[in-house]
C-alpha cells in the first residue's frame, strides 16, 4: 500500500480501555495516523469503576468518544459485547474502510476475522501478552511495548544518534533463527532470476505471513538496518534517475565452500 492510499483509508478506533495502558494513548493515535484517518474514535469501559479514572483525563484532550457498559456479572469485561456491536454497526454503514482494535483480549479474534471477511483492514494494538489468535487475525499488529520506548527516547539523544547507525531502541526480541528463516524464505519467495528483491515489496509480504512483525520489536526504525545488522545479505542501492529516490533491492548471500585438500597416499 502506497503512501496516498494510507493516507485516504477512513479507520474506525476502538479501544477496550479494560485490557490496555491509557499511559500511551498519545502514541498509539499518532501510530494510528500512520495507517490511515482515524475517522470514529470510541473507547468502552464501566466509567463508574475506579480502575478506568486514568482513561478519563486522556478522553477530551484525544477526542475520544467514551461508552458506558455497566458490568452485569462479577469477573466478566462488560466492554467486550458493547465494541463487538459498535463495530457491526460501522461496518454495515459503510463510512470506514478499515478498523483499529486496541486491546490485549483475545475475545475480539471472531470480530477482527469477520471484518477482514467483509473486506475491511485490521490493525490490531496490545500489550506483548496479547494471546496469539488475535495478533494473526488481524493484518497488523503493533505491540504498546515498542510505543512506550518511543516515548522515553529523548531529543537530545535522537540528535546524538542520527550519525550512529539505526539502532535507536531497547528491542522487544533479539534476532534469531526464526527471523533469519523468515527473512531469508520471503526474500527467496520474491526474487527475480538473479536472487535480487526489491524491499519495497518485502515489508508487505513478511507482514501477510506474520501479523506482529516490525523492525521496531528488534531495535530498529526501518527494515533495512535490520537487514544490515544480521550480515546474512547483500544490499543494492540502484539509481531510479531521481537524485533523491532510490530503489534499494537485496538478496541472499552466498555461501562460499571451501575446497577440500586431499592428500595423496
Amino acid at each position: 500500500m502506497d503512501d496516498t492510499t494510507r493516507k485516504e483509508l477512513r479507520l474506525a478506533v476502538l479501544i477496550d480501555a479494560d485490557n490496555v495502558p491509557y499511559s500511551n494513548i498519545k502514541e498509539m493515535l499518532e501510530e494510528i495516523a500512520k495507517n490511515g484517518t482515524p475517522t470514529i474514535k470510541r473507547i468502552y469501559a464501566d466509567w463508574t469503576k475506579p480502575t478506568v479514572t486514568g482513561w478519563k483525563n486522556v478522553l477530551l484532550e484525544n477526542a475520544i468518544t467514551p461508552i458506558q457498559q455497566y458490568s452485569y456479572t462479577s469477573g466478566k469485561n462488560s466492554s467486550d459485547s458493547a465494541l463487538i456491536i459498535d463495530a457491526m454497526d460501522i461496518l454495515y454503514a459503510d463510512k470506514v474502510e478499515g478498523f483499529c482494535i486496541v486491546s490485549s483480549d483475545s475475545d475480539f479474534t471472531r470480530l477482527a476475522t469477520r471484518l477482514r471477511e467483509a473486506g475491511m483492514k485490521v490493525i490490531g494494538i496490545g500489550e506483548q501478552k496479547t494471546p496469539t489468535p488475535f495478533i494473526t487475525a488481524c493484518d497488523k499488529f503493533i505491540y504498546i511495548e515498542i510505543l512506550k520506548v518511543a516515548k522515553e527516547a529523548s531529543p537530545e539523544k535522537d540528535i546524538a544518534q542520527k550519525s550512529r547507525p539505526q539502532k535507536e531502541s531497547k528491542p522487544l526480541n533479539k534476532p534469531d533463527k526464526a527471523l533469519l528463516t523468515l527473512l531469508t524464505n520471503s526474500i527467496s519467495d520474491l526474487a527475480d532470476e538473479s536472487g535480487w528483491t526489491f524491499l519495497g515489496e518485502l515489508g508487505n509480504f513478511i507482514l501477510k505471513n506474520k501479523t506482529d512483525f516490525d523492525p521496531r520489536n528488534y531495535g530498529f526504525q526501518k527494515l533495512l538496518p535490520l537487514i544490515r545488522s544480521l550480515d546474512r545479505f547483500e544490499i543494492d542501492e540502484r539509481e531510479t534517475g531521481n537524485n533523491k529516490i532510490r530503489h534499494i533491492y537485496v538478496r541472499i548471500k552466498e555461501t562460499k565452500r571451501v575446497p577440500v585438500t586431499r592428500h595423496k597416499k
